[in-house]
């Protein structure tokens, strides 16, 4: 029986039924693909073609703009149609390369690399960077940032995060499933920068089949074992995986690496094995249509750029009309109010769903049953500070802790008052954040 954890989270439906038998299916854009420039945290990158241009499959097409920036690759052949603003998944209007893909599919060449025994770490680290690969599962921190820590030597476990924990998302697990051998080899690719460390391939036990298959592959690595989680919400929040496998805390001061850990999604290791061993540069990801609303739900290999309405399309399209359009998955993704907007390397899900339950709910006073403070994997109390949030006390919100909130969304899932906490939490923190960017 799995006994790695954390205190608190939840258990929600996890709707992964739809989609984990579905094996991944490539997908072959039409028309203009849009590839925005902030696809990542830091910089946008900084365009390096015009208007007018033709490029190729695999050709760069903007270029990093500082170290916490990474480039970006087109995923077609075409021709640049404009360079503007573009419709994003949060909402927002960034700038953004269009190219009308011809269908050609032309490739560049891939990126030139060496016998990995012939690599040093700088060498690793300067292929991942040029090959554009951020965190893919979600944040998009650039990955040759989170490998290149100020005391490499003090890094003491590389962590696969492989539990997927949001509902109805499969991507990872398909991509563990059907191609676990990249995944130990970008594992071992990343262990090769670090002298002292172990890597752990962290898969919660709702995917028993995954795990013995990924115990099979590294019955001969003395430096990679397979930790198995228990099945619960946020268990794949950084905080709460670098706990449950190695009983180490962090919080929102320090970085991973402070614990001596590096945390990497699944599809972000496979990307790194990709890059180092063959030189491909990031252009596609994995991405989860489904949601009772869709037709056949599917997990598709999708070239980054892609339009939504294409996913959705492949995938038999909508049985009725959905009440919430959600990119990502339920608790954590953004809901969307056009799906005309572009896949990118943080995407990772299209849920359409008949019913918006939440908004039907209709919020009441706190009745003080602190079933949220049961459930905070933060150990904070989110009805205490959605109080403060609502009222503008920035003081006490932060002397309560505010600023540790994963943002996670469990109380206002358990809350039976139907309080949305963690939506006056969030505001709350996105305030006092802006507000020491102003000061700094």
């Amino acid at each position: 029986m799995a006994t790695l954890t954390f205190k608190g989270g939840i258990h929600p439906y996890e709707g992964k039924e739809l989609t984990k038998d579905k094996p991944m299916v490539q997908i072959t854009p039409t028309g203009e693909m849009v590839y925005p420039l902030s696809q990542h945290i830091g910089a946008p990158a900084t365009p390096v073609v015009t208007v007018g241009q033709r490029v190729l499959k695999g050709e760069k097409i903007a270029e990093a703009n500082g170290f916490v920036s990474v480039p970006i690759y087109a995923s077609v052949s075409g021709t640049v149609k404009s360079i503007e603003k573009r419709l994003i998944t949060t909402g927002d209007r960034v700038d953004s390369i269009v190219i009308d893909n011809d269908g050609l599919f032309e490739e560049a060449p891939c990126m030139s690399v060496k016998p990995i025994e012939e690599m040093t770490k700088d060498d690793i680290r300067a292929l991942i960077r040029e090959a554009g690969i951020v965190g893919m599962g979600g944040a998009g921190f650039p990955t040759h940032v989170k490998l290149s820590p100020k005391e490499p030597d003090k890094i003491n476990y590389v962590i696969a995060n492989c539990s997927e924990c949001e509902p109805y998302l499969t991507s990872d697990y398909r991509r563990m499933l059907e191609d676990p051998e990249r995944l130990v080899a970008g594992l071992k690719i990343i262990l090769l920068l670090f002298d002292h460390a172990k890597g752990i391939l962290a898969v919660e036990d709702n995917k028993p089949d995954c795990i013995r298959r990924l115990k099979e592959l590294v019955i001969d690595e003395p430096r990679i074992s397979v930790k198995v989680l228990k099945t619960k919400y946020p268990q794949g929040s950084e905080r709460q995986l670098i706990y449950a496998t190695t009983k180490r805390a962090i919080n929102s001061s320090m970085l991973p690496a402070d614990a001596g850990c590096v945390v990497n999604n699944v599809d972000t290791i496979c990307a790194v094995c990709s890059a180092v061993i063959e030189g491909k540069p990031l252009m596609h990801r994995i991405v989860t249509v489904t949601g009772d609303a869709v037709n056949d739900p599917k997990n598709f290999i999708v070239p980054i750029g892609t339009n939504y309405a294409q996913l959705l399309e492949a995938a038999g399209g909508l049985k009725v009309q959905p009440e919430k359009i959600v990119s990502g998955g339920p608790m954590m993704g953004f809901a969307l109010y056009d799906i005309n907007v572009p896949v990118t390397k943080t995407s990772s899900a299209l849920l359409c769903m008949t019913k918006d339950e939440v908004a039907k709910w209709k919020p009441s006073a706190c009745i003080k049953c602190g079933k949220c403070l049961e459930v905070c994997p933060s150990r904070l109390m989110p009805s205490k500070l959605a109080d403060y949030a609502e009222h503008a006390a920035k003081e006490q919100f932060e002397k309560y802790n505010g600023m540790e909130c994963v943002e996670c969304g469990s109380c206002s899932y358990a809350c039976p008052a139907k309080r949305q906490l963690v939506q006056s939490i969030k505001y709350m923190r996105r305030t006092i954040l802006a507000d020491r960017k102003k000061k700094s």
